[in-house]
This record gives structure tokens, C-alpha cells and sequence, in this order.
């Protein structure tokens, strides 16, 4: 196994999946954003001059950085958390396999790894505008934070989603450099859909959370009681879109997208029983990244085509 192959297999690079296409929605948010000055039912303004030459080089650079910021800060939140959790993982045998545990990537290599992320993503944000750069540190002190939460709070999948939940907002920001309401309705999507997909992933480890002193909500009431926890945050994802759709007076495109986000979370709840969880790899992993990858494709034909 070659390096760059050990290193994305250490922070799951395939998972940037679930946040990546929400990052992608804030960003083209922000280039052709809602106006909610004067009459409503005007929804788009273009936040650039799309028949520029130069308008769309800035477009392109802020992409391409926006990108940046996005594996570079995943990533560091990743391999710290598997650089913390290593004697945990070490002891489970669902995790042993992991690349510290297993002896195929160093404990310190991995450390250095997140510190050259984190300068990474700074420098992206340094590039991007000063309100991002500015605001770099608490993006990630909040990502690499959710790591240490299993230790001490059963909430520990909030916080997890308060994590991905930076990523329309960020990407917003770096169009826009302004705070507005629409992207951050995306970001509650995120926060109650990642944590309730989380929860249903620590099913697993139930058993070995409570064996040592770790938090999780299902290692505090039980797997059952779990997925109704889990089954309340999707329906709290579910409602934001729909009054994200409403407020940003979209389309059918949006609608299509909502359709199928909403099916495939009904979906991944019909695989997962508290005495089953064979299928929780198709739930958490499948199911949740064909909903955010097809729910951005009809957000964003939805502001192009509409």
C-alpha cells in the first residue's frame, strides 16, 4: 500500500461525501443568491457577473479553495481523531484493523499529518477572504474538539454534526464574506442528519462504549431507545429542508431533491432494528451519500435551471 493510499484510507477520504456536496450547495448559494428585498417571488440575484472573464477566474480560484478547505479540514479532523482514539481502537476488535492500531501508518506520522492539514486549511481560508480567515481557528477547534466529547458526553454525535454543519455556511462566507439566513437553515440540515446517522453507526460499538467509560447515546439508553433519538434529529433534518424550500421560494428541481432526501432517510431507518445490524455499513455509508450527493445536484439545477 503506497503512502497517499495508507493516509486516505486513515481519514476515509470517501466520506468527505456526506459534507462535500452541502459545502457545494453554500457555494453556488452564494453565486447566484436569494434576495428577499422588495417582492418575494423575486428569488435570484447574481452575486457575480457571470459573463465576465474575470468573474468567473475568481469563481474558479474561490472554488478550487473552497475544495481545499474542505478535505484539508476533514482530514485533520480525521486522522486526530484516529491519533486520540488509538488505544481505543486497539482493544476493539472492530477497529483494530485501523491503520495506528495496526502498525501501517505511525502515531506521530499521523499527528503530523493533522498539524499540516491544519496549516493547509488556514492557508486556504488565508486566500479566500479575511472573514474566513479570521473564523479558520474556531472552524477548527470545533472539528478537532468533537474528538475528545466520547470521553465525557453522550451528545458526542452533535457535536460531530455541529462540525459538518460549518461546511455551507463556510463555503457561503467565501463567495459572499456576509452571514445569511438560507445557508444556515442547510447547516441544521446537516447538524441533525449527521448526528442521527451517527448515532445508528455507534449501534455497533454499544457494548465496547460502556466496557470503557465511553459516551455515546446508544451506550446511555440503549440501541433501541437510540433509533427513536436517531429517528427525531432526521425528522428535524427533514423539516429544515422543506423550510429552507419555502423560505428560499425554489423550484421543482428542489422539491425533486427533497423527495429523495427525504425517502432515502426513511430508507436507511427500514435497515437498521435494534436486534439487526447487519446492514448499518448500507445505512450509514450508502444510503447517506447518494441522499447528499443527488439532494445537491437538484439544489443547485434548481438555481441555475429555475
Amino acid at each position: 500500500m503506497t503512502n497517499i493510499k495508507k493516509y486516505l484510507s486513515l481519514v476515509k477520504f470517501a466520506h468527505t461525501i456526506f459534507a462535500m456536496p452541502f459545502a457545494l450547495i453554500g457555494f453556488f448559494l452564494g453565486i447566484r443568491k436569494p434576495s428577499f428585498y422588495g417582492n418575494l417571488n423575486s428569488r435570484i440575484g447574481w452575486e457575480y457577473d457571470i459573463t465576465n472573464f474575470v468573474a468567473w477566474k475568481s469563481i474558479l480560484i474561490k472554488f478550487a479553495l473552497v475544495i481545499g478547505c474542505m478535505i484539508f479540514a476533514r482530514s485533520a479532523a480525521m486522522a486526530f481523531n484516529r491519533w486520540l482514539d488509538k488505544n481505543f481502537d486497539a482493544k476493539n476488535p472492530r477497529t483494530a484493523v485501523r491503520e495506528i492500531p495496526a502498525g501501517i501508518i505511525k502515531a506521530n506520522s499521523a499527528l503530523w499529518f493533522v498539524i499540516i492539514c491544519c496549516l493547509l486549511f488556514i492557508a486556504c481560508t488565508y486566500f479566500i477572504n479575511r472573514i474566513c480567515f479570521y473564523l479558520s481557528p474556531v472552524a477548527l477547534f470545533v472539528v478537532l474538539f468533537y474528538s475528545y466529547t466520547k470521553r465525557f458526553t453522550a451528545l458526542c454525535h452533535l457535536v460531530l454534526g455541529v462540525g459538518l454543519s460549518l461546511a455551507p455556511i463556510g463555503a457561503y462566507l467565501a463567495v459572499t464574506g456576509e452571514f445569511a439566513v438560507l445557508p444556515v437553515l442547510f447547516s441544521f440540515t446537516v447538524l441533525f442528519w449527521v448526528s442521527g446517522f451517527d448515532i445508528i453507526y455507534a449501534l455497533q460499538d454499544e457494548e465496547f462504549d460502556k466496557a470503557n467509560q465511553l459516551h455515546s447515546i446508544p451506550a446511555a439508553i440503549g440501541k433501541a431507545k437510540a433509533l427513536r433519538v436517531s429517528e427525531l434529529l432526521h425528522t428535524l433534518a427533514a423539516a429544515c429542508v422543506a423550510f429552507a424550500g419555502v423560505y428560499g421560494h425554489f423550484g421543482t428541481w428542489y422539491w425533486c431533491g427533497v423527495a429523495v432526501f427525504m425517502g432515502l432517510l426513511l430508507y436507511q431507518h427500514s435497515l437498521v432494528k435494534p436486534t439487526d445490524l447487519s446492514k448499518v455499513n448500507m445505512a450509514f455509508f450508502t444510503a447517506n451519500g447518494i441522499a447528499s450527493v443527488v439532494f445537491a445536484i437538484f439544489v443547485i439545477l434548481d438555481l441555475f435551471l429555475s
